[in-house]
């Protein structure tokens, strides 16, 4: 498996255009024809275009150069020089582009299947049969074709899901992902298994609902603590955030306000976003009452208890993601 890239530096050229033809027509019956030198191909495009199955941007890091094709000169008989490749760069939905230099935002891709020609070709050009006139009836020179562009672009990646799984280290995430969903993260009983935010779907009738493990989150994280600032980044294109709370932990009743601090720290629009309180671990004996203490702290939130092993209460947790998430695709300004 390719690892997980979601930053990486490339930098693109366009074709240039082929340069127009200086050739005369020679024939039998007219030796001495007129000019005929065909116009240059128009140099390849760079385009952008968002595939939905690609998860990580590490095939566009193997490469770094983007380079498009060049059009090729025109030819005798006022024939047209081919037009050049374009260079396609796929991405993955919630691809950033950037310069490199301002860091300023090009472009925004987030739509499977959406295309953007992000720097054109160059003109190819004319043949010298384009210049003749009453007074220069041969002439013996063409249009150079244009030259082509250059940019050095940073690519960055927001994973874009429905869900978004959050918890402190070992709160469960990944083993939920993975009996939720075809994804099959590592799976351990130590912090950190996640190093890589993960992907799954849920089919839940003809619906499918992304859901993405973010790796566990701890104090000061939105400075940089643990794996840092640099994947809570990909909770910001989640519509709805399910907070997971390890019940085996002596510690479980802090680990919301841990949660809730570092998230708003890092950007506050992310305490506004929907959400519900997943209790994990109810397969172990006295989590049941920590449920209920659970509850009574997240009076206007949804509460569910839950146990991956067991499967104590999945289908409710699903019915209650399909639901939400059912509503903000109808009203997609509520995200």
């Amino acid at each position: 498996m390719s690892a997980f890239v979601d930053e990486t530096v490339i930098e693109i050229y366009s074709g240039a255009g082929g340069n127009g033809a200086v050739t005369f027509r020679r024939e039998k019956y007219a030796p001495r024809g007129g000019p005929d030198g065909g116009d240059g191909g128009k140099g390849g495009d760079v385009i952008f275009i968002v595939r939905r199955n690609l998860k990580t941007l590490s095939h566009i890091k193997a490469q770094r150069v983007f380079k498009a094709k060049d059009g090729e000169p025109g030819r005798k008989k006022r024939c047209h020089g081919k037009n050049g490749a374009d260079s396609v760069i796929e991405v993955s939905p919630g691809t950033l582009v950037k310069d490199f230099y301002s860091g300023g935002l090009l472009l925004d891709l987030t739509k499977e299947g959406e295309s953007c020609v992000f720097l054109k070709g160059g003109k190819g050009g004319k043949g010298n049969w384009h210049f003749a006139t009453s007074t220069n009836q041969a002439p013996r020179f063409a249009q150079k074709g244009e030259i082509g562009k250059h940019r050095k672009l940073l690519l960055e990646l927001n994973l874009i899901a429905d869900i978004g799984l959050i918890g402190l280290p070992n709160a469960g995430k990944s083993t939920l992902l993975s009996v939720l969903t075809s994804a099959r993260p590592e799976i351990a009983a130590y912090p950190f298994t996640t190093k890589i935010p993960n992907l799954g779907v849920i089919k839940y009738y003809n619906n499918d609902i992304i859901v993405a493990d973010i790796p566990g989150i701890i104090r000061n994280a939105s400075k940089g603590a643990g794996l840092g600032i640099r994947f809570l980044k990909h909770v910001s294109r989640t519509f709805f955030l399910a907070f997971l709370i390890d019940l085996s932990d002596d510690a479980f009743l802090v680990a919301g306000p841990v949660l809730e601090k570092e998230l708003k720290d890092f950007s506050g629009q992310l305490m506004d976003k929907p959400r519900c309180i997943i209790g994990t671990k109810m397969d172990i004996t006295g989590t049941g009452q920590r449920l209920d203490e659970l509850k009574a702290l997240y009076r206007n939130d949804t509460v569910i208890g839950i146990s991956a092993v067991t499967r104590r209460g999945l289908e409710e947790l699903i019915t209650l993601f399909a639901a939400r998430i059912s509503s903000g695709r109808e009203s997609p300004g509520e995200a």
